[in-house]
């Protein structure tokens, strides 16, 4: 890659590390703080708020990505990080759970992630689009580790709304790095009609699993974060210490992702590790039915589930890339993209529902019955 894609791809990422921070900083306090407001003894409503942003990215997600072709790069962008810092707003300053819904909402209107992929491609050329990709998916990774680890410190110390207010600014920051940090779009050829493309990545089976299995990795991890965090304090430790769990969790399953996707990359053998990932997620889950409040367990059973959930969110963006053909490949990426989307929205919704109907154990025994049938499906791909 070349000194200015290298520059613009660091921007680019910089963006998506900013945004995604926020984003991740909520997940992991949300249930906990959700009791203490009104409506927030609502355990749908709780998962509702969580998931709602999902919703609103799977709706605009194209539209965002369709207008930034027609309207240019930046100011769609620029326009959705505004739209994303008001729901910040709105959600630091609500004094109930629906408020909260409300701003998460705006939040997830504010789907530029399309428009930044697109962006990607307009600035790199197309033998290093791979290596860019892979980049803002570190980016994305090292956010959602470091989100993951601080948000409980963060919490205790600003609280929830202030969380909110820092997720905000954040989105300011971005926009700084957006108005200064990323060089003009270049002059770009009329765009083809997308609707052949959207039909054939919609037809392919391969695509269609790994589409099945982004949507259930993402509902779990979002259920998971409805009930676990409250498992941990009902095991005795607080919120603010929650991070002696999270990080060695997040340390350790990190530290094995990389050299298993390498080793499956070098023997031709990523189907084996994408199977061995999904069982090892599931076995994760199936830890989590058998709990009764001990840490130790607790902590076992996020390792297990979050060493196969990391190298299976690093593993499949690249599958979707390698199965796509060219004519296909942006279309198949927006698919998987609103599919993961999709799997925040129904997690957070179907997690709240199961839990304030059933309690907790019903919650991991679905997440565990999705985990299943993504295994048998994904054991059919070529």
């Amino acid at each position: 890659m070349s000194v200015q894609e290298i520059r613009a791809i660091a921007a680019l990422a910089a963006i998506f590390a900013l945004r995604m921070l926020g984003l991740f900083w909520i997940v992991p306090v949300f249930s906990i703080y959700a009791q203490h407001i009104p409506g927030g003894d609502n355990p749908f409503l709780v998962g509702l708020a969580l998931g709602i942003y999902g919703l609103m990215q799977a709706i605009f997600y194209i539209p965002y990505g369709k207008a930034s072709d027609r309207l240019g790069r930046k100011p769609v962008i620029a326009a959705g990080l505004l739209i994303f810092a008001l729901g910040s707003a709105v959600a630091a300053a609500a004094p109930d759970i629906k408020w909260i819904i409300a701003g998460r909402a705006l939040q997830g209107a504010g789907a530029i992630s399309s428009a930044l992929s697109a962006f990607v491609a307009d600035l790199t050329a197309e033998h290093n689009r791979v290596k860019a990709m892979a980049m803002i998916g570190a980016s994305i990774g090292v956010s959602f580790a470091f989100a993951i680890v601080t948000a409980p410190v963060l919490f205790d110390w600003i609280g929830m709304r202030g969380l909110f207010a820092a997720i905000g600014v954040l989105a300011i920051a971005a926009l700084g790095v957006l108005r200064w940090g990323v060089p003009a779009q270049p002059a770009m050829p009329p765009s083809p009609q997308i609707s052949a493309p959207f039909v054939q990545a919609l037809r392919n089976t391969e695509l269609l699993r790994l589409n099945f299995g982004v949507f259930v990795l993402h509902a779990t991890q979002i259920a998971l974060f409805i009930v676990a965090p409250r498992l941990l304090e009902a095991a005795g430790l607080a919120a603010a210490s929650h991070w002696k769990i999270y990080l060695p969790v997040m340390g350790l399953s990190f530290a094995l992702m990389a050299p298993a996707i390498i080793a499956a990359e070098k023997t031709g053998q990523i189907k084996a590790l994408m199977l061995g990932a999904i069982l090892c997620s599931l076995s994760g889950l199936l830890l989590f039915t058998q709990l009764t409040f001990a840490l130790w367990g607790i902590a076992m059973a996020w390792f297990i589930y979050f060493a196969g959930f990391n190298i299976l969110e690093a593993a499949q963006p690249a599958m979707v890339s390698k199965r796509a053909c060219t004519r296909t490949r942006g279309a198949a990426m927006g698919i998987y993209n609103t599919a993961q989307a999709l799997g925040y929205f129904a997690g957070g919704a179907a997690g709240g529902w199961l839990f304030k109907s059933a309690g907790t154990q019903p919650v991991f025994w679905a997440c565990a019955a999705l985990a299943l049938i993504w295994l048998m499906i994904a054991a059919r791909m070529k």
